[in-house]
């Protein structure tokens, strides 16, 4: 199922029907309301949705973005905060961004788990990356102790993200919202995929799910951290949706489809049709391009948007 996520268009607007009115003049009906979604949008969101003009398949935390954060910073709480106050106000957040999705009758939440406090390792790498050190000696040397460090690291950040869905996943169960804990752009976050998989072993649940972010996972993989199709397969039986975005080498993601390195042909036949698979699209991008890409994606891979009932 194709969507769209509303971070494209949501700075653009302050009234969220002329937000949703823009998506349907593109035929695009199915949306993800997406973190930076300012609650000032959402009376007119929910009047197109409860009009028929839109569908809601799921909305990203947090959702509306909090009144007290001046910029769209769907990190600006997090569930590993060595903060008590902080991994509270992400919980509290969370279960109000469930209640959104409720209200919009949408399936599921994104949602992002933590960082871990050390030095930013893979801008080092990326940087280097692009500067044409890749797998000199430096390079590796670095690498190797980014993963050492890391990996030292995490068993305290995901005990915090443990605590947090312990009492998040039940509020999740009792609305009929899946979580979906997403695959990170960086080595430094929480999780890695080794301490996702962790995570699924212990909570077994259809309402604890991945959620593949096609553009965060190729970052990793440009930096041999990760062989992007080999680990999608090891996590499709838990998936539920994913974001499509390109990736420009070594990081520039949020690009439009087609535009960069992905290679969708290898990773598309572990993505089911009915799942979400949502366009999650810097606001920067030209709209041209974007509609293009839009009707080629189809073209080559169906999954035509469904159309909200009249």
């Amino acid at each position: 199922m194709l969507a769209f996520s509303t971070c494209w268009l949501s700075h653009r607007y302050k009234e969220g029907e002329l937000l949703a009115d823009e998506m349907v003049f593109h035929n695009i009906r199915t949306l993800e309301i997406s973190h930076g979604t300012k609650v000032s949008l959402l009376p007119g969101l929910m009047k197109a949705y409860d009009e028929g003009k839109i569908q809601v398949c799921g909305v990203h935390n947090f959702c509306p973005s909090p009144v007290d954060v001046m910029i769209d910073a769907p990190d600006a709480y997090e569930f590993s905060s060595h903060r008590e106050n902080e991994r509270e106000r992400a919980i509290k957040l969370t279960l109000k961004s469930i209640d959104t999705a409720v209200r919009f009758g949408g399936k599921y939440l994104v949602v992002h788990l933590g960082t871990a406090p050390i030095k930013p390792y893979s801008k080092t790498l990326e940087t280097m990356a692009k500067n044409g050190e890749m797998h000199s000696r430096k390079w590796v040397k670095v690498k190797h102790e980014f993963i050492r460090k890391r990996r030292e690291m995490g068993p305290l950040y995901l005990d915090r993200v443990r605590a947090a869905l312990d009492r998040i996943l039940p509020y999740a169960e009792e609305h009929g919202v899946k979580l979906g804990l997403e695959s990170r752009s960086h080595y430094e976050q929480v999780p890695t995929e080794e301490e996702m998989l962790t995570i699924f072993e212990e909570y077994d649940s259809p309402f604890a799910g991945y959620w593949h972010d096609f553009g965060h996972v190729q970052r990793k993989a440009n930096l041999g951290l990760l062989d992007h199709r080999q680990w999608l397969a090891s996590v499709a039986d838990r998936l539920v949706g994913c974001h499509l975005h390109d990736v420009k080498w070594p990081a520039e993601d949020h690009c439009v489809p087609f535009q960069g390195t992905i290679d969708y042909p290898q990773l598309m036949p572990f993505v089911p049709d009915e799942l979400p698979l949502v366009w999650e699209l810097n606001p920067r991008r030209k709209t041209a391009d974007i509609l293009a890409a839009w009707e080629q994606w189809q073209s080559i891979y169906g999954g035509i948007p469904a159309t909200p009932a009249s």
